[in-house]
């Protein structure tokens, strides 16, 4: 057994980080599995229940590599207390950028129009106060990074403060060096830095503020699942009707749902009937009938009717909340693109240092001959310190760190709008690279429910009576297709005479006495076995078989009464949804247990060429695999409890379910609302989200593709022109809100229908 602990992780900068509170969570004895999300700042923690791990060791771990940690606890409570944190952050993040505005600017416009004081005489004590007040606004403004990077430095690692610290430190100490002791440089690069290092602090933390805001955007999916809870629940206690807190709630307590109130908890209907709107769960516009025996759901919408229902699950164990677990463990999961864009992370920042290492020495030994009619001995120390530091401000290993996890939220909170729970980032990356899609037949293509979908009477049968009669005949059976007749009847409020002298004829039907008539029930053969003569309806009895509906023939007193059909119907979007899969270039093939002919007729109705037919549920799983092996990227689609082996052997495994049951549980992906469109859903999300991924991993592997070697000066020998460390600084803070940005345009996608 194991259980999940979820952690806040504050002072992580960037993707480098990710890797360092990995390792010091996995190197805690008992620790199972630990995930970093960079882009909401949480880790969760698989531990075992051997060990008994506690929160207070985990978070002793992480304060040890030099980071926060806090547990957080309760869906609701976890929500509010991010929101508020991250709030107060923002806030603090705009406060000091505004800080070191005040300070910097007024010293970059006397720069721009030449204004500048010199650094003689009595404007010596001028210098003097800026260089204390830059010391200030370092202190204030950009403080975390000079710790950050320190602690990074006793832990023996370099990440995104350590860059920051390091460049905007050593201007403001080469700056007070030439204020101080001016002979040790000469003339020509006697020139004060305070305020790149201020203009560049304001800027990182305002674009910080920037990214944080759009970042809280990708989380709206599971605020939107939060608050469908209600707070409160009417209870009847002691017969009278009482509003108490949601958590008050207990199991088996009967509740009072009126119109437009949303559902407090998971139960079922004992009084009532009413529509529901399930919209937020399933993705299904249209509001679900329920009648009693019905399940309804917490968070759900009761549109018209009152009703009473049994509370059957509560607290953590509704559907609502697993739903919310479910989202939320996905978005924390990293798919292999997301595992190796960590690797890459991880030497990122220690790379840049060793090109600023060499940007240094390069410019204190060459600057001559890079750039002979311009630079002379005396000047060099000034392009040599400007190139450094720009290379390690302009530097930015957030944009690449966030690129996946970001997207990787978004397009897991998008799928889960319409119905679509994905388990794992793997999965959400797999579906978009899919070639085939295996179905079952009973349940994902059709209803999964017999019905009787047609009454066919002889001479003065009515279909009311022939019905009557079928049904009193079945009460006493156990045959799956018994219910179906039965539940017809009900739905006419028929009464049904007492049937006697019962018998079920294996393979053949039943036969009993009703009102002193023998009575049969069954196929053609129990007709022909009691010498009843059928062929009046016996052509159409083939035709409904090979329409993959059952004909069931009733006589009474050996003369034949009509046909009662039944079937199970094809769900009636389940023709569109497989065209859509076709559109997409997207191999369909049906998998069932059923015979032939029937998942032949069936496949007809829903457009799917390839059928493999009478096939136990231990064999699917081998047809699968054969498929896989001739080169097809496979999902199967099934009904997730049957179909187990399947869907744990395919590349990605699709439940259908209700999101009520162990289906939610039971594959990589799970279809809220039993539709095959969802899996077309799911395709169309998957190749949007690592579409975003790859263009957020381009533009940061780009940026600083191009912008190190800019910044390093590798154009001042062609256009003569060095990049400024503030418009570094500036590219920098803006690159990641610019990876932020693009991930929330997944909030706005729209699955197409291509046929």
């Amino acid at each position: 057994m194991s259980r999940e602990v979820r952690l806040s992780i504050g002072g992580m900068s960037c993707a480098g980080c990710v890797t360092s509170v990995e390792k010091a969570l996995q190197g805690v004895p008992g620790v199972q599995e630990a995930t970093v999300n960079f882009a909401d700042h949480t880790a969760a923690v698989v531990t075992d229940d051997v060990t008994n791990v506690q929160a207070d060791e985990l978070i002793k771990a992480v304060v040890g590599a030099g980071y926060e940690a806090a547990e957080l606890q309760g869906t609701e409570d976890e929500q509010s207390e991010k929101a508020a944190a991250e709030l107060d952050e923002y806030r603090t993040r705009i406060k000091q950028a505004a800080v070191a505005g005040i300070v910097g600017i007024p010293l970059l416009i006397s720069g721009w129009t030449g204004n500048m004081p010199p650094l003689t005489g009595n404007w010596w004590w001028f210098w003097l106060g800026v260089g204390v007040a830059t010391l200030g606004v370092l202190a204030y403004s950009g403080g975390r990074f000079y710790k950050g990077a320190w602690k990074s430095f006793l832990n023996h690692n370099a990440n995104m403060d350590t860059l920051i610290a390091l460049g905007t430190g050593t201007a403001w100490v080469f700056s007070f060096i030439i204020l101080f002791f001016p002979a040790l440089v000469p003339v020509s690069a006697q020139h004060l830095y305070f305020e790149a290092a201020t203009i560049i602090i304001a800027l990182i933390n305002f674009g910080s503020a920037l990214e944080m805001r759009a970042r809280g955007k990708t989380s709206q999916a599971i605020q939107r699942l939060i608050g469908l809870a209600p707070k409160t629940a009417r209870v009847i206690r002691n017969g009278e009707e009482v509003d108490v807190p949601i958590e008050d709630v207990g199991l088996s307590e009967t509740l009072r749902v009126r119109p437009g109130e949303q559902i407090a908890v998971d139960g079922v209907i004992i009084e009532g009937h009413s529509t529901v709107d399930e919209s937020m769960l399933t993705g299904e516009p249209m509001p679900v009938t329920k009648v009693k025996g019905d399940l309804v759901v917490a968070g759900t919408i009761n549109k018209s009717g009152t009703f009473l229902f049994l509370a059957s699950r509560i607290g953590k164990d509704t559907a609502l909340a697993r739903i919310i677990e479910l989202v939320r463990q996905a978005q924390n999961t990293k798919p292999a693109i997301g595992r190796l864009v960590d690797k890459v992370s991880a030497i990122f920042v220690p790379t840049v240092l060793i090109l600023a290492v060499l940007t240094c020495l390069l410019w204190f030994n060459f600057a001559e001959v890079l750039a002979p009619d311009v630079i002379g001995p005396e000047s060099r120390v000034s392009f040599m310190l400007v190139t450094t530091m720009t290379v390690l401000i302009i530097a930015c290993p957030c944009a690449l760190g966030l690129a996946t996890p970001i997207s990787i939220m978004v397009g897991v909170g998008k799928a889960a709008e319409y119905g679509v729970l994905i388990r794992q980032g793997d999965a959400l990356q797999r579906a978009g690279q899919l070639t085939t899609v295996v179905i079952d037949k009973t349940g994902t293509v059709t209803k999964g429910k017999p019905t009787v979908t047609q009454l066919i009477p002889v001479g003065q049968w009515t279909e009311d009576r022939l019905l009557q009669v079928a049904a009193s005949i079945e009460v006493a059976s156990e045959h799956p297709l018994a219910e179906a007749v039965l539940d017809a009847a009900r739905e006419k409020n028929l009464d049904l005479p007492v049937a006697d002298r019962f018998a079920a004829i294996a393979g053949h039907g039943v036969r009993a006495r009703i009102e002193g008539q023998p009575t049969l029930f069954g196929n053609a053969k129990l007709m022909q076995d009691n010498q009843v003569d059928v062929s009046v309806l016996s052509s159409e009895a083939e035709q409904l078989a090979d329409e993959a509906q059952t004909p069931m023939y009733l006589a009474v007193g050996n003369q034949l009464a009509g046909i009662v059909v039944v079937s199970d119907p094809v769900k009636v979007d389940s023709r569109d949804a497989i065209q859509r899969l076709q559109a997409e270039g997207i191999r369909v093939v049906m998998l069932t247990g059923d015979n032939q002919a029937t998942a032949e007729a069936v496949a007809r109705d829903v457009g799917v060429d390839e059928v493999i037919a009478e096939v136990l549920p231990e064999q699917k799983a081998d047809k699968v695999a054969s498929l896989q092996t001739a080169g097809s990227v496979v999902a199967m689609v099934g009904d997730g409890i049957n179909d187990a082996p399947a869907l744990a052997r395919a590349d990605v495994g699709f439940a259908i379910g209700s999101g009520t049951d162990i289906a939610i549980e039971s594959a990589d992906i799970t279809l809220m609302r039993g539709s095959l469109h969802g899996v077309a859903d799911a395709v169309a999300i998957s190749k949007a989200t690592v579409r975003n991924i790859k263009q957020n991993l381009f533009g940061a592997f780009i940026y600083n593709t191009i912008g190190i070697p800019v910044a390093a000066g590798v154009l001042f020998p062609i256009v003569g022109v060095l990049l400024n460390p503030i418009i570094a600084g500036a590219a920098m803070a803006m690159s990641s809100v610019t990876v932020v940005s693009n991930a929330n345009r997944l909030r706005f996608f729209v699955p197409e229908v291509k046929f």
